[in-house]
């Protein structure tokens, strides 16, 4: 299976992906639009000078909500947080 090659936008950076399908590409650019919404939000309601305290704060948010789920359905969802834990390494390797 050939992969797709996208850009995604987080917090004004762009972050070159590879996705397996267009349904993953669309789920990876509604995940990307969600942070983005949720970034807004934050330095809107907060005092919050750095970007990577704003990041923290969604991958938070997100990871609460997934664990919040998974303990709700009663069950692990492991891939997913490896995707989560994915994604926060490449921002991390991005800010610093």
């Amino acid at each position: 299976m050939k992969k797709l090659k996208i850009n995604v936008v987080i917090a004004g950076r762009t972050y070159p992906l590879s996705v397996n399908s267009t349904q993953e590409e669309e789920g990876t650019r509604k995940a990307a639009n969600a942070i983005n919404k949720l970034i807004s939000m934050y330095e809107q309601n907060y005092a919050v000078s750095d970007k990577q305290d704003v990041l923290a704060m969604c991958a938070l948010q997100f990871a609460s909500k997934l664990e919040i789920s998974s303990l709700q359905k009663g069950t692990d969802n492991t891939e997913a947080l490896q995707k989560i834990d994915e994604l926060t390494k490449l921002l991390e390797t991005h800010l610093e």
